[in-house]
This record gives structure tokens, sequence and C-alpha cells, in this order.
């Protein structure tokens, strides 16, 4: 029987936030295989990411409001075995897809333990940890996704997607990042965020979503999917709304820089994301 606080700290809807570069990888996939891209799917957003949430916590043993949840309960061994048994399962399952997603699968794990493990403890630097994140949640998973939802197992996959869904993700990590400055300081954690300062965590995540959204121009552009962008853009234009709404409340009092707010953020962007890419993904096969 799982415990109370291995259920919370799995964080199964963190999963959520997560998924809108699942979706993007799928719709420049022309020629899906549903079972694997099903499959991938329960992998990445039932396996791998709350795993890798419950480990996290697990070294962090947090007692402050962390990602998706405001009063996280004292983490047991039984979270630890638990995300080490999923992380396994997911490796086996991986192999039905290809030995390449399984294999990038093992990295994405190991890399995210590396992040989390107070022996290694990439996050405590600001830029490795931001870029591990960047990388593996946006480019890594982007390339994995696209990879293995394809039928002939593509290795053709666009470096403007690759990069575009990493400067999605970097453009939000900071984000998320930035109410638990006093706690992350007192961890030993140097954070991104607390290194820009609030004023600067806005402008650098600003400048990245909108290089984001360059890159999908020149990707939609050139697949003739103009039209795509434009209503793309409509899907996020609550995310752009609520991203100036806060920042003008951070500038006149950084309190507004709160874990309400920041929660706020995430559940817009996510759900705004989600379904701009699935759209832009029946679009493409309705073709």
């Amino acid at each position: 029987m799982l415990e109370p606080s291995t259920i919370q700290l799995l964080r199964f809807h963190f999963s959520l936030f997560l998924m809108p570069v699942y979706w993007f990888a799928l719709s420049q996939c022309t020629n899906i295989q549903l079972n694997d891209a099903l499959l991938i799917g329960f992998i990445l957003h039932v396996l791998v990411y709350p795993a890798s949430n419950g480990y996290n916590s697990y070294m962090d043993r947090d007692t402050g409001s962390i990602g998706g949840i405001e009063h996280p309960l004292p983490p047991s061994k039984q979270l630890y075995f638990v995300t080490l048994a999923m992380d396994l399962i997911a490796v086996i399952l991986s192999l039905w897809i290809s030995t390449i997603f399984a294999t990038g699968i093992l990295l994405y794990i190991l890399a995210s333990r590396a992040y989390s493990y107070r022996g290694i403890r990439l996050k405590k630097y600001p830029l490795w940890g931001f870029l591990v994140v960047m990388i593996l949640q946006g480019a890594v998973t982007f390339f994995l996704v696209l990879h293995g939802a394809s039928a002939d197992k593509t290795l053709n996959i666009p470096w403007q997607g690759m990069a575009a869904a990493s400067l999605l993700i970097g453009s939000f990590y900071p984000l998320s990042q930035i109410y638990q400055h006093q706690q992350d300081r007192e961890d030993g954690v140097t954070t991104i965020s607390y290194l820009l300062g609030y004023r600067g965590t806005f402008y650098f995540s600003a400048l990245l979503f909108t290089a984001a959204n360059l890159l999908l121009w020149i990707l939609l552009s050139n697949q003739g999917k103009v039209t795509g962008f434009f209503i793309l853009q409509l899907f996020l234009l609550p995310v752009t709304v609520y991203f100036l709404w806060w920042f003008f409340k951070v500038f006149k009092n950084i309190k507004a820089a709160s874990y309400r707010n920041t929660l706020y953020m995430n559940i817009i962007a996510s759900i705004c994301c989600n379904a701009g890419f699935i759209f832009l993904l029946i679009n493409t096969n309705s073709e």
C-alpha cells in the first residue's frame, strides 16, 4: 500500500506542466504509430516525470511549498524505492519502442538523478541546473517522442523544433523558481532565478519565450503552416496576458512573486500550450 506522502510527492499532476513538448513533438510527426505514441505518453507522464519528482522530493525534503504542492508531506524511504521501481519499468517498456528511445530514457533518468542527488547536486549550480532541465525536458524529450512515435522510427528530427522545445521549457522554468529563493538558499541551492533576481527572471523568460516563438515561426512557415502559427499564438495569448499582469505586480511589490501566482502561471501556460499543440497535431493529421 502506497503511503499518502509517496502519492503526494510523486506529483502526477505536475506531468500536465511538462506535457506540451509531447504534443508539440507529435504535431511534427506525419506518420504516427498510435500504439507507440500512447506508450510513450504513459512512460513519460506516468512513470519518468513522477519518479523524477519523487526522487527530487526525497533528496530535498522540502518543508515549504514546491511545484504543485503548497504543503508537502515528509518523504519516507518507500518513496525512494517506488521511484527506482518506476524508473526500471520505464526503461523496460521503452525497449518496446526502440533501443535508441530506451537509451534516451535511461540517460534522461541518470541526468535527472544527478540533478537532485546530494553527492552531485547539479541543481545547486544555477547555469548547469538550468541547462540540464532545459535540454532534457525540451530538446531531448522532443527528439525521443518524435523518433519513438514515428512509424519508421525516424532520426530526421528538425533542429528548430528541438531548440523551440528547449526555449519554451527554459522560458517557464525560472518563473517556477521565483517564489523559492529563500528556501533554495537555505538548502545551499543557487537557482537561475535567484541569480537573475525577481525582475531579471521576467526579462529572461520573456526573451526565451520570444526566441521560441521565432523558431516556431521558422519551423511552421517552412512547412507552409503560417496560418497554424498565428492560430497557435491565439492559444498562447492568455499566457502573455497573465505574464505581463504578473510582471507588473512583482515590479511594484516582490511579494507578488508568490507560490499561488506561480501556480496560476504554470496552470495557464500548460493548458494553453497543450491546447495549442494539440490543435497543430489535429491540423497536421487532417491535411
